[in-house]
Formats: structure tokens, sequence, C-alpha cells
């Protein structure tokens, strides 16, 4: 699980922006500063769209040494090669993903301790822990705060747990010692001003477990 939880330590998800050329450039910046994933989360692209984000993602990533995951939609994830899919609790159950996705990487989005209970039993590669906090990227997301991630960190061991909802460099540390492995950002990365410094950032307070100077 090292190698896994090392690639998902900063876990950039993109944003909805309509100029693909400004979010591919992003990505890109956020690659340089040790982004170890990203995902492609866009709800309103086409299938033909997300296709062609995904391919220039899959070259993206490849090149970095990055996981290159897919939010939802397998069908992209399988047309583009991805290292994997994400899916939610109202997506497509587990059990028939690892059927179409084979040995690729499966995360599950967990709320709940029952909910990530489940998904480790089932064989979920990671857990998307969250939300942490009200997010206004996500605003419809159920939230399970600090407390619902130590729950959960306490109990489930099989696999990393990647928090996502609200994490900002201010309450990162905070995360990571309620249990978290990895942080996975949406606006924090998307909208900085530098996304490749903020990707450091990010992977400094990873990879010093979170520990206040």
């Amino acid at each position: 699980m090292g190698r896994l939880n090392e690639r998902l330590a900063v876990y950039v998800v993109t944003d909805e922006r309509a100029d693909h050329a400004s979010l591919l450039t992003v990505c890109a910046e956020a690659l340089k500063g040790g982004a170890g994933t990203v995902q492609l989360r866009r709800k309103r692209d086409t299938g033909r769209v997300l296709i062609q984000l995904g391919q220039a993602l899959r070259r993206m990533t490849a090149q970095y040494g990055a996981l290159y995951i897919v939010n939802d939609r397998l069908d992209v994830a399988l047309a583009t090669d991805a290292d994997g899919v994400h899916i939610g609790q109202d997506d497509i159950p587990l059990v028939y993903a690892r059927r179409l996705m084979g040995s690729k990487i499966i995360g599950v989005s967990a709320c709940t301790l029952s909910q990530a209970r489940l998904a480790a039993e089932n064989g979920a590669d990671y857990l998307g822990v969250g939300a942490i906090f009200p997010t206004p990227s996500k605003p419809d997301a159920d939230v399970s705060g600090l407390k619902g991630l130590e729950a959960i960190a306490a109990e489930v061991h099989s696999c990393p747990l990647i928090a996502i909802g609200g994490i900002t460099e201010g309450n990162a540390r905070d995360v990571l010692e309620a249990g978290a492995h990895g942080l996975a950002v949406v606006s924090a990365v998307m909208s900085a001003d530098s996304p490749r410094n903020a990707a450091e950032r990010f992977r400094s307070l990873v990879t010093s477990g979170g520990r206040r100077d």
C-alpha cells in the first residue's frame, strides 16, 4: 500500500472551468509541484469532451509518473486507459465496477463508518472520505467532519484514506492528524495563484505527517 499512498498523497480534482486549455495548464503545474494523482471530474461535459480531456491527462500524468483517475464514468476511464475510476454511493456498485475495471484502481466515496467498512470489505483500493468541511465545489455533499474521519481511520486499515471537501493549507494539518493518508483538493490548487507552489506545500504537509512546527 506504500507506493499507492505516496501517489495519492496530493490528489488534485479538476474543476468545472470552461477553458479547457487553462484546466490542462493548471494540472500540469500541479504535477510539477508534486501532485501524484489527477482526477477528471466534469459533471457537465459531453462524453466526447471527456474523452479529449482524458486523453490529454493520460499523456500528462504518464509523463510525471502520476495516476490519472476518472470520476464516475467507467466508459471514459476504460476508453482513455485511466489508472482507475472513482465512484460515489449513488454510482455503479463496486462489485460491478470491479468486473469492468479488473485490476485497475477503484476509489469509493465514503461519508460514514458503515459506508467505509462496506467499501473496504468489498475491495476498494482507497476511500475518498468526506466531505470533511463544507465546500462550494460540491455544496450538496454530506459532511463527515474530522470526527467522522477519525472514526473511519480507527477501524479501516486495509486501504488509504484520502480526505476531501473544503481542504486548505490552513486546515490540512488537522485533517492529517485525524487519520488521512492523503489530501484531495479542488480549488485549493486549481484556483491557486501558483498551482505548482500550492501542490508543493500540500506535498510537504503530507510528507511531514501534518506535524506542527
